[in-house]
């Protein structure tokens, strides 16, 4: 396994349920920690979402391993943050059998 070269610092965000003021809630992202990445564009493509056009590239995100229920291991459905930019996670794995490191495959969306 060729070893990922982690030289983007992301932030781990999870969702939360925050109150509204009026006793309802609204969805809100909790910051999780700040970890170090590789990130990899895969592909991308052009969609319409409510009429207008959206550009929605795919992207694998390589960062040390954590163990399983861990607070810096990533998850669907969190997210990373870099500055404005925002990385949905679907789906996250083992990179090599000792986990030493893990593959988030995510997506990023942005309105044309």
């Amino acid at each position: 396994m060729k070893v990922p070269h982690l030289n983007r610092q992301l932030v781990l965000e999870t969702p939360d349920s925050l109150s509204d003021g009026a006793g309802g809630y609204v969805q809100g992202w909790v910051p999780a920690g700040i970890l170090w990445a590789d990130v990899t564009s895969r592909s991308g493509r052009e969609t319409a979402r409510n009429g207008a056009p959206v550009s929605r590239m795919a992207y694998r995100i390589t960062v040390r391993g954590a163990p399983i229920g861990s607070d810096q291991r990533p998850a669907a459905p969190q997210r990373f943050r870099d500055g404005d930019r925002i990385f949905t996670i679907q789906a996250v794995t083992e990179a090599d059998p000792a986990g030493r490191y893990l593959i988030c495959f995510a997506q990023e969306e942005q309105v044309v």
